[in-house]
Formats: structure tokens, sequence, C-alpha cells
């Protein structure tokens, strides 16, 4: 059966999006982002499933590093809608609750409902699904976790608020990520990261690359460019594959005047959300 590692215990988020991209699978829950991709460079799993961005709080920054330093190829993209739940242990009720675990952005994500309990603890956690399980195993009717359906349901906690996030226009988009020595034949998106030589106006020439073969770029963002102090490397997205003639042109372009480029993965762009 193909193996699926993710970041965060049962019943997180990247569970959810494993479940949207994948038929039946075996998962693999791992502590962090490195060991996603350990798990996959070392054959532990056929594929990882990692969040690259949301939709409020913007992207996550220590996948983009990984996917830059690893040799894996994204192979498919998947949107889910974020959805956090207050729960509690069976029994308990909302005016007994003391404490609240989730996730510090999670936590952020649910401000507006938080600020209409002002003496309930808010308490940062590793992840929302832990903090789910870390309700479940001390049993008590004081504290509560914001965390999905999926959480409540899989470790038998009661939800007794649904939809709490401030906006329900909270997605998270993930990279379904593969070791292989190729990129995927099909496709209608590619991912690439470069960084630009110090010199005036290259940052210009090199998104003209594409621009001037009519290429639309759906993300562009830098991040700093490690042991290089003052230098970033960009990341971006374009509409296409690389085996298309006019991605192909853009891409030769790029190479000329950038300082490096790495295509990450070029994969069939994630399904609207209905």
């Amino acid at each position: 059966m193909t193996r699926v590692a993710f970041q965060g215990v049962e019943g997180a988020f990247s569970e959810d999006a494993v479940a949207l991209f994948f038929n039946e699978v075996q998962t693999l829950p791992c502590p962090d982002f490195e060991s996603v991709f350990r798990a996959v460079e070392q054959g532990d799993a056929d594929y990882g499933m990692v969040p690259v961005e949301n939709s409020l709080e913007g992207t996550v920054a220590a996948v983009n590093d990984l996917l830059l330093e690893n040799d894996l190829i994204i192979v498919g993209e998947v949107l889910v809608p974020v959805v956090h739940c207050l729960m509690v242990n069976p029994g308990s009720d909302i005016a007994r609750i003391r404490r609240v675990y989730s996730h510090p952005q999670a936590l952020g994500q649910c401000r507006s409902f938080l600020a209409k309990y002002p003496h309930w603890e808010k308490v940062p956690s590793f992840d929302t699904a832990g903090s789910a399980r870390h309700v479940r195993d001390n049993g008590l009717p004081e504290e509560a976790a914001i965390a999905s359906c999926r959480a409540a349901r899989f470790y038998g906690l009661e939800v007794l608020r649904e939809g709490i996030q401030n906006s329900d226009e909270n997605f998270t988009r993930f990279f379904a990520i593969q070791k292989a020595s190729r990129l995927l034949d099909r496709g209608d998106k590619t991912s690439l990261a470069f960084a630009t030589r110090n010199v005036p106006g290259m940052l210009y020439e090199a998104m003209g690359a594409f621009a001037s073969r009519g290429i639309n770029m759906t993300k562009v963002e830098s991040r700093p460019r490690k042991g290089r102090a003052w230098e970033y490397v960009f990341f971006v997205d374009i509409d296409g594959h690389v085996n298309d003639p006019k991605v192909a042109e853009a891409l030769t372009d790029l190479v000329r005047r950038a300082a490096f480029v790495k295509v990450l993965g070029s994969y069939p762009r994630a399904k609207p959300l209905q």
C-alpha cells in the first residue's frame, strides 16, 4: 500500500490533505517537516504531504526552504478548507472551560470567537490535532482544544462549536512531494526557485523572461538566501508545464540571466473548492 508521510499526529489538517489527494493509503505521522522530507528521501514513505501556504497566514517558510535544499519534486497540490472546531471531553460543556489548547496560528484564526471568553487561558501547542490528543489524554472537563472535526472524531471528543474561525475564506495549499529522477510528464502548473545576480535591473529582466512570452505568474515571493547575507531566493509559480514550448524558452532565458534556477515541479493544479 502507498505510504504518505505528513507532519503532525492523526487528525491533523495535513491528514485531511492526504485523504483529499490520494485514495486508500497508509499514513506516516512525523514530528516535523524535516522528518517528512527525510522519510520520503530514505524510502520510508512513497510520498510526503506538506503545507506550503495559507490564505490568511501566508507562506510556510520552512517548507519552501526544504524544497530548495532537497531533491524531492512536487507532483501535485491540493486545497484544504480550514474549519476550526471547539472540542471537549464528553460530558463537559462551554461553561466549564478554563483552558484552550491549539497551534498559535489556529488561536489567531479564531481570535474573534475567543475574545468572547476572556477568562479562558489560551495555551499554544505544537499542532491542532496534538492539542486534541492532549485534551483527550488529560481527561479534564475544564480543558478544550481547537482542531478539525476529523481530530474530534479520532480522539473521541465532543464538538461544542464548529466553524469558529474568523473567516470562511481560510484555505491551506498543500504539496504532494516524491523522490523521483524526473518531473511529471503531465501538468499545467510549475513551481520554481531562482536567485538573481547582484546587478541593477536583473530581477526585472528575470521576470521579463515570462512576461515577454505571455506566461502568467500566479505567485512570486522572496526568501533570504541561506549563507548569503542580504541575498534572496525568489519562489515563483507559473501557468504551464516545463515541456510547453514557451515555458521551456522562458526557463532557458532565465537560466542565462539568473545566478541559479531550480524547477521544483510541474504538476496538475489543484481542483477548485466547491
